[in-house]
């Protein structure tokens, strides 16, 4: 563990097992800013200078990897977390927790648990959105990672099987946003995935959400793959018509995000989620 300066951020953290890398901000957020095998590129896509002015003030998404909370809502999925958090660093796990000051809007609290494997590429992140108000609040977690461009998402589709008496049910829904052309040439469907290419010269926006049993999407550039893996319960209610997983694209920027199930959360209690990241090189 080693402080170092990134984004023009004093104060970030580096873990790091000698393999792959990850660094965090403590002035902001919470944020991870990188993923990298070391001495590589930076997987995650950062955008220093994109902002959304909302009634409640500048956001700035600075890229990486953030937690929001689901449905979202505007301006309150919006608001500025330019402070910084509070940090703990736990040397047996090669881990930071990150905590954020509690939100004076919606009266929560975010906190990111980010653990390093001791070898190898794994990293987990354990998600937490505390209501910290007097309120009950149906939320969920809504973890999005923004990727750097030029790469091609690939959301794993269910098992293909032929028409027959034993599949006369369907075994996933697709959400769609009022701003989503299947017809872009962006999107393609296949019996294993649906992809969503990134392409710089197209600048309108396109997203979909899908409920997703199979427990992982990945995001492929050039000779990297970067997974994340997540619990699917199969008893939840899902944010956004029931999609635990949803890809949005606009230009070069990229997410790929994970949600929670739905909860109605009373004064102090928690939605938690958690994924687990693997990066892999095809590079010899």
């Amino acid at each position: 563990m080693q402080f170092v300066e990134y984004l023009n951020l004093p104060n970030c953290i580096r873990l790091s097992n000698g393999e792959v890398e990850v660094v965090v901000t403590t002035e902001v957020g919470p944020r991870i800013l990188s993923y990298a095998f070391v001495g590589g590129e930076n997987i995650l896509g950062l955008h220093p200078n994109a902002r959304v002015e909302t009634a409640l003030g500048e956001f700035k998404p600075y890229g990486g990897h953030r937690l929001w909370i689901a449905p979202e809502h505007m301006p309150n999925s919006y608001v500025p977390d330019n402070s910084p958090v509070e940090y703990h660093y736990n040397l047996k796990e090669n881990s930071i927790r990150l905590v954020q000051p509690i939100d004076e809007i919606t009266r929560t609290q975010k906190e990111l648990l980010v653990r390093l494997d001791a070898t190898g590429s794994g990293l987990s992140i354990d998600h937490t959105i505390t209501n910290r108000g007097t309120v009950a609040v149906e939320m969920a977690c809504w973890a999005l990672t923004v990727m750097r461009a030029g790469g091609v998402c690939e959301i794993p589709n269910e098992q293909w099987e032929s028409y027959g008496t034993e599949t006369l049910l369907p075994t996933r829904s697709l959400a769609l946003w009022p701003y989503t052309d299947l017809s872009d040439s962006r999107w393609q469907f296949d019996k294993e995935f649906i992809r969503l290419r990134v392409d710089g010269a197209k600048s309108e926006p396109q997203k979909i959400g899908v409920l997703n049993k199979r427990g992982w999407v990945g995001y492929r550039l050039q000779d990297q793959q970067f997974v994340k893996r997540f619990a699917y319960d199969e008893e939840a209610v899902y944010p956004d018509l029931n999609s635990n997983t949803e890809v949005y694209t606009a230009g070069d920027f990229i997410e790929v995000e994970t949600l929670a199930p739905l909860r109605t959360l009373n004064s102090g209690e928690s939605s938690e989620h958690s994924e687990r990241w693997e990066l892999t090189s095809t590079r010899t």
